[in-house]
């Protein structure tokens, strides 16, 4: 492992990033009806520098699928496993403790409701076509702060165990608080619509659905970029932090908006999917350490990578049904998370 570690930020940054390419080509070609992976490239880079007529040799299905369906959708799994990696390290840095991530803590929780609530009752309306973002925001901003004010307190001081334990209640109640909406909303036809949502799917991405995702996640990771170093005296605690010049109240205010954006615009992108954020940073510090200069941008490559395939796996392996990719991290992380608790100290160990 310390062989892997030695290796360095850019080799790592190199080999994800091919393995991505390869997966990202995989999701496009491979599905109910398969298309050849050159083919695949020539639409692509038709339509990115050349003219958006197919060539006299690829179908027009074919043009359609890749450019029209599939595309878009292996874009958003991969801005959404990047985003959601990203929120699951600076959770478990804020926190300090190695089970946090954005679905553990409720906070995806707290994102459905208010994006639910955009779509039963028109909430948000204000903000237009972004009013399912605008609700998931406020919505993950409400949870994160529920969580984090119980989890200190009386004592003013943050357990480990009381913050899970405050995370998976506010997680419960939020989450009856989707349903009580869904199932009092008196629209039929959007009970269904919610359920598929709730599970995290990434069916129907259109092109127009991607720049909102990508705006927030690059400024998100140019802002955490330039916060590494706070990040890492954050995990030394409060005490070291504030001994080298860390204004940890402040830094934790910011943070708690920063990862609220984050994961109610994804939410809002892609429903409610688990795990993420808590299998990939785990992974990530195996591979490079935990300095925060390395495991964000590993992280958040890796996120992509691992949502991108669990998305193809969705699709190709129960074919014709298109199962809700949160069905399979749901799967993936359970047992994950289980592992985690059996060896949580030296997991502990690790974060520092």
């Amino acid at each position: 492992m310390k062989a892997l570690r030695a290796r360095s930020l850019g080799a790592w940054l190199g080999v994800l990033a091919l393995l991505l390419l390869c997966s990202m080509t995989a999701g496009v070609a491979l599905g109910s009806v398969n298309v050849p992976p050159l083919v695949v490239w020539r639409v692509v880079l038709g339509e990115l520098f050349g003219s958006s007529s197919s060539p006299a040799d690829i179908s027009v299905q074919q043009h359609q699928i890749v450019w029209l369906v599939r595309a878009p959708r292996v874009l958003m799994a991969a801005l959404v496993g990047a985003g959601l990696a990203t929120v699951g390290v600076v959770m478990q840095a804020m926190v300090r403790n190695p089970l946090a991530d954005p679905y553990m803590l409720g906070v995806s929780s707290g994102a459905s409701v208010g994006a639910v609530s955009v779509l039963a009752w028109g909430s948000f309306a204000f903000a237009g076509v972004y009013a399912i973002s605008a609700g998931a925001f406020v919505g993950a901003l409400i949870a994160t702060m529920a969580v984090y004010w119980l989890a200190r307190g009386r004592a003013r001081v943050q357990q480990s165990t009381r913050l899970i334990l405050s995370g998976v209640a506010v997680g419960y109640f939020f989450t009856g608080l989707t349903s009580l909406i869904t199932l009092t909303s008196g629209q039929r036809d959007l009970a269904g619509a919610l359920m598929t949502w709730t599970l995290g799917s990434l069916a129907g991405t259109q092109w127009s659905h991607l720049s909102l995702p990508a705006l927030v996640l690059l400024a998100g990771m140019v802002w955490l970029a330039l916060q590494t170093q706070a990040l890492n005296a954050l995990m030394m605690g409060d005490e070291t932090a504030a001994t080298l010049g860390v204004n940890t109240h402040a830094l934790r205010r910011t943070l708690f908006v920063v990862v609220s954006l984050l994961t109610g615009v994804m939410v809002a992108a892609s429903g409610a999917i688990g795990f993420v954020g808590l299998v990939v940073p785990h992974v990530a510090r195996m591979l490079v350490g935990s300095d925060h200069r390395r495991v964000l941008p590993v992280a958040a490559v890796m996120g992509a990578l691992f949502l991108v395939v669990v998305d193809l796996l969705a699709r190709v392996l129960f074919s014709p049904m298109d199962v809700p990719v949160g069905v399979i991290t749901a799967l993936i992380g359970g047992p994950f998370f289980v592992w985690l608790l059996m060896r949580q100290t030296p997991a502990r160990k690790e974060l520092q």
